[in-house]
């Protein structure tokens, strides 16, 4: 059989009931639909976490107290609960392993914040001017503090945007004006950039004052809750990680890795960490959103089905007349993927829509990668080979003479 000639016969078949040929289609659509959309909001929910984790700094290792432990401890409060790390412990990281970019030690605690009759409740985070390079943040009014401040425990505060916003109002300049942290007045010397982000991680919500003032007036005590440590590069993370990991176990005179009363994190393995949930979290959206797939080709074979017993006649004539049993399958096999292929391209073209739509409406991120497009596409023709095989194996052994007597 000709090319044209198959082309010419498949679009007359498709076409003859466009009803029934549209209901079929209209099967593929919302399933390669559902895929695309599931896997785009799986996609943008993979790269806002992980832009997330990045905008907090780059190349980071994060030590943290490790959990509660001792005598009268009968439930453990979890990891970082622990008062194990102190500004010593930064100051030795610091000094002694010179790989370090930069090292930044943290305490913080969440209390209410007043300022000309307005009150919020936010992160107040005491560091030293590291924090800064180490967390890749930036200044946009005022100047951050210094090192004399720390010395001398200065009652100063640089404030993030949304902290801003909440106490002063959108846009204003809050340079030179106090605030009273737990009813202690600190003034503004400086308001941070925006990065972006939500929840209790985000640096917009934050107050920053030095660690000293915070350790004497608000927390009471000399620990630190954080030592952020800054490598230079990827690819020296690791042995980094390992030489702060052995110094902290000598200076807190640990033999036992298990008995640490530390954590040492890399930011890359929280990264890859947070991809593989939502890695798994993708595969279910896709793996559920498939099922719609099956259903849409069954109803694929259904019709091919119905469409060997409408032209059984037909398939009788032209057999007789000399059609060989492969010219009949690779017919009925071009109208099925034919109708797969059509409903793969309106599916990809709706399944866009549906993300851009959940992105505008419902402000969730979401990512139609070109690899779930192909992944489609890709789908969408093999089902049209796979639930459109049998019915074209059966039209081509039909016999004949039974197939010229079929009403």
């Amino acid at each position: 059989m000709k090319t044209e000639d198959l082309l010419e016969e498949t679009y007359a078949a498709v076409t003859v009931n466009m009803v029934r040929t549209g209901l079929t289609i209209l099967g593929i659509v919302i399933g390669i639909s559902s895929v695309i959309a599931m896997v785009s909001i799986g996609e943008g929910a993979k790269q806002s976490i992980q832009s997330s984790i990045q905008s907090i700094g780059s190349n980071l290792i994060l030590v943290t107290p490790g959990a509660q432990r001792g005598a009268g401890v009968q439930v453990s409060a979890g990891r970082g609960s622990a008062q194990t790390l102190t500004q010593d412990d930064a100051t030795a990281i610091k000094t002694e392993i010179t790989a370090a970019a930069g090292v930044a030690p943290e305490a913080t605690k969440r209390l209410q914040v007043t300022a000309l009759g307005t009150n919020t409740n936010t992160q107040i985070v005491g560091t030293v001017p590291d924090y800064t390079s180490v967390r890749s943040i930036t200044v946009d009014l005022g100047s951050f503090f210094s090192d004399q401040s720390v010395l001398s425990r200065s009652k100063v505060a640089v404030i993030g945007p949304t902290t801003r916003d909440d106490l002063f109002g959108a846009g204003a300049n809050p340079v030179g004006q106090i605030i009273r942290i737990n009813k202690i007045e600190f003034q503004i010397i400086g308001v941070n950039k925006a990065k972006g982000g939500s929840g209790f991680t985000s640096q917009d919500d934050m107050i920053f004052i030095p660690i000293t003032t915070a350790q004497q007036y608000l927390i009471g005590n000399q620990y630190v809750t954080t030592i952020s440590v800054q490598a230079p590069d990827q690819t020296s993370m690791p042995s980094i990680q390992q030489s702060v990991t052995d110094l902290l176990m000598q200076r807190h005179k640990i033999s036992d890795p298990t008995a640490a009363d530390f954590s040492v994190l890399n930011q890359a393995d929280i990264v890859a960490t947070a991809s593989s949930v939502t890695d798994i979290f993708t595969t279910l959206l896709g793996s559920i959103a498939g099922i719609s797939l099956l259903v849409g080709g069954i109803g694929i074979m259904n019709m091919m089905l119905t469409t060997v017993t409408e032209r059984t006649r037909e398939i009788g004539l032209r057999k007789a007349i000399g059609a060989q049993n492969h010219d009949i399958s690779f017919q009925f096999l071009a109208e099925s993927v034919l109708l797969t292929t059509i409903g793969g391209v309106l599916g990809i073209f709706l399944g866009w829509l549906i993300a851009l739509a959940v992105t505008q409406f419902a402000g969730i991120a979401t990512n139609v990668s070109f690899s779930s497009v192909v992944l489609a596409c890709g789908v969408s023709m093999a089902i049209g080979l796979i639930f459109g095989y049998y019915p074209s194996r059966r039209a081509a052994h039909l016999n004949p003479i039974e197939a010229l007597r079929y009403e």
